[in-house]
């Protein structure tokens, strides 16, 4: 197998050193050494020594399917708002496009291109996806003109793994912030970079440096200004200032600009606004019709889905990841929300490694600003680091460690008059499902998948 220079940086930034003898196949060999070492689970070990040379390898197969296939690619990137940003995109070009659903890793992106289903909770399952990759390289090939991805820069050297693979023609980057912090804590302390900001600015600049046609960017944040000057892609800013009106509601969202209107029935946050200028501007280019009206457009589950729950109460559940720029996007959103009573059920923010204690004191006045009925916070964090602070503004607010005591004090304190946004992590989606009116809803609520039941069973989440 041929190495780019990026997998050879890949390979000295973790410190791989691989046997000659592994040869074209390296991840079989790797897989069963990994697989029954005794002292590291065969995942953790796999991603943290091996993830690019496994990732590797599977791109090396799924290459052959992607330049038999030849689309147009659009990829998304972001700190937040990359799958809502997905779905408006499908909502729009429909048909005539693929779709990473659930697939934003190099492994995830690579398995979506050869056809695969990646790993879902069995680790044997590495060893059939080994084998089928050289098999589907063969034949496989997606039909649709293009291909709209979804790029993460959860590590490292991913996303710049990904750009000069894909060579997309245009590129929207919706968000910037430190989601992942942790993950590039030794890039900076290494000296490659002197803040974490920079870090992962130049994480997320590789996908602009490696796009052929446009990128459109936030005119507002400086860190993507800056990463986007001197690229070869013309360079769209657009600028959130131009929302003349947001209306907010549980059932809907009014977005009113000079030019257009776009309506949702759900609520939606009022950052949405720049991924809406966005679209605009890509359906122009693709000079394709634009939709307006978004009330059929199915939402990905925990981005502000809205639920009927028991005695009456409103349920927003915004619970599938937090950091703090789609924390402060949903806190906005409830400040803005056309309701009464309001309660807001936060859990920690994770993966922030030493700035997580920073992190979460921000979190004080943003719920503050709200003006709450009551706030629930759920985690070691937001005990520690957001209760105190709450309390010292005279925020009404209950802590816990455990979602089941949540759940408990939300269900013999509520009138049915409630409006309840839910954000963070700590397993809130569980608190969800017992609170909704019609059960069958709980399918409509993220990790649904078999390694996520399994793990809220540990807690005791039944």
């Amino acid at each position: 197998m041929h190495y780019s220079d990026t997998t050879v940086k890949h390979n000295l930034l973790y410190k791989v050193d691989l046997p000659t003898s592994y040869g074209l196949f390296p991840v079989a060999s790797i897989f069963f050494e990994v697989c029954y070492n005794e002292n590291m689970t065969a995942i953790s070990r796999f991603k943290k020594r091996f993830y690019f040379v496994a990732a590797g390898y599977f791109r090396f197969f799924a290459n052959f399917t992607f330049r038999r296939w030849h689309p147009r690619v659009i990829a998304v990137t972001g700190s937040a708002g990359k799958t809502t940003m997905l779905h408006l995109i499908e909502f729009e070009l429909g048909e005539r496009a693929h779709y990473s659903h659930d697939a934003n890793s190099a492994f995830g992106i690579a398995f979506d291109l050869l056809g695969l289903d990646g790993v879902r909770g069995s680790k044997l399952r590495w060893l059939m996806l080994i084998f089928a990759a050289p098999i589907r390289a063969l034949y496989y090939k997606h039909r649709e003109e293009f291909y709209v991805v979804e790029i993460d820069g959860e590590r490292p050297h991913e996303t710049e793994f990904l750009a000069t693979w894909l060579k997309p023609e245009v590129t929207l980057w919706v968000s910037f912030g430190l989601s992942h912090a942790v993950q590039f804590e030794n890039v900076v302390a290494s000296g490659q970079f002197k803040t974490l900001d920079e870090a992962i600015a130049h994480e997320f600049a590789t996908l602009p440096q490696n796009t052929t046609k446009v990128v459109y960017i936030d005119a507002n944040s400086e860190a993507m200004r800056q990463a986007t000057q001197g690229i070869k892609a013309e360079v769209v800013a657009l600028d959130r200032k131009k929302l003349k009106r947001y209306n907010v509601y549980p059932t809907r969202t009014d977005f009113i600009f000079d030019s257009v209107s776009f309506h949702f029935s759900q609520p939606q946050p009022k950052d949405l606004a720049i991924q809406l200028l966005m679209l605009e501007s890509l359906v122009g280019y693709l000079k394709l019709p634009l939709r307006t009206d978004f009330h059929d457009m199915p939402v990905p589950p925990g981005r502000s889905s809205f639920f009927r729950g028991k005695k009456g109460i409103n349920i927003i559940d915004s619970s599938y990841n937090a950091h703090i720029i789609s924390v402060a996007s949903v806190l906005e959103m409830a400040r803005n929300l056309h309701a009464g009573h309001k309660w807001l059920v936060i859990g920690d923010i994770v993966d922030q490694g030493k700035i997580e204690g920073e992190e979460h004191r921000k979190l004080t006045d943003l719920i503050a600003d709200v003006e709450p009925e009551m706030v629930i916070l759920v985690g070691r964090r937001t005990k520690e680091y957001t209760a105190p602070r709450l309390k010292e503004l005279g925020v009404p607010a209950r802590t816990t460690l455990d979602p089941k005591k949540a759940l408990k004090f939300i269900e013999g304190n509520i009138t049915g008059e409630e409006t309840i946004i839910f954000k963070g992590s700590q397993y809130l989606e569980w608190i969800i499902e017992k609170l909704l009116e019609d059960p069958a809803d709980a399918a409509k609520l993220p990790r649904r998948e078999p390694a996520a039941v399994k793990r809220r069973h540990k807690w005791g989440l039944d």
